[in-house]
């Protein structure tokens, strides 16, 4: 069975929603679906040309959608994307930190990689927002961990650590933040694939590694991004309006097979 293409049953209108690496992948499907059930939108990415591009898919909804380059990984940039993205959406109801350094190896950039962006660039961008957040009766915080941080596995250690550390995080910040009434949910999605993505180069470059992965999917396909864009939508909603601290794993059964 493939994704279901058609609108999703929410309404977003007068949400402002900040999606932190927004261009690609799965942030720009969230971006998107945002902008498709009615809410302002605003994005972060490094690279100019896919930010514009997406900026401009988003602006066909009819809403207000708003773009900025913004290097994740860099502490001093994120407080001004996050003043900037507020001034020009009116406020913040709703931050998406999606963003990820992909460092899969054990060598030490690896994991300052995905330490910064993974795990901190999620911690500075919740701090930043924190006072716009706290004025919205909608607020909310979703994190994007992965499968990758809820069991061992021979490869990317550094990735699945910053993962697991940034689901944690996310019961933490539930706690904290439960008294201002703002909400903080992660998403732990599958295998994902996406033109240009992880696993689209693996299909062309390592196809026997794809095979064996896609063999562990019960649903036998991969992940589409929008499947994961329709659960954040789910998690940013009225309808889940007493769910805070949980990690939402989206992955096709995968895990079942450990």
């Amino acid at each position: 069975m493939n994704p279901v293409t058609t609108p999703p049953p929410f309404d977003f209108r007068g949400c402002r929603v900040l999606v932190a690496g927004g261009s690609r992948g799965i942030g720009r499907s969230m971006a998107l679906a945002f902008a498709q059930a009615g809410a302002a939108v605003s994005i972060c990415a490094r690279g100019a040309d896919a930010l514009e591009e997406t900026r401009q898919a988003m602006a066909m909804f009819g809403g207000v959608s708003h773009a900025q380059r913004c290097d994740l990984a860099d502490a001093s940039a994120i407080g001004g994307y996050i003043a900037d993205a507020a001034a020009a959406l009116g406020g913040v109801d709703v931050l998406i930190n999606n963003a990820s350094g992909y460092g899969f190896g054990d060598e030490d950039e690896a994991w300052l990689a995905d330490f910064n962006v993974d795990l901190m660039a999620a911690v500075r961008a919740s701090r930043a927002a924190l006072p716009h957040l706290a004025k919205s009766t909608r607020a909310c915080i979703l994190h994007t961990s992965s499968i990758a941080a809820l069991r061992p596995r021979p490869g990317g250690p550094s990735y699945a650590a910053m993962k697991a550390a940034l689901s944690h995080y996310t019961m933490s910040q539930a706690l904290t933040l439960a008294p201002q009434r703002i909400r903080v949910n992660a998403i732990a999605p599958g295998s994902i694939e996406f033109a240009d993505g992880l696993w689209d180069r693996c299909r062309q470059e390592d196809p026997v590694r794809y095979a064996a992965v896609l063999a562990k999917i019960p649903f036998g396909r991969f992940g589409a991004p929008e499947e994961i864009a329709h659960a954040a939508l789910f998690l940013a909603s009225p309808w889940a309006g007493w769910i805070t601290g949980q990690t939402l794993v989206v992955d096709g059964g995968q895990m079942l097979h450990g």
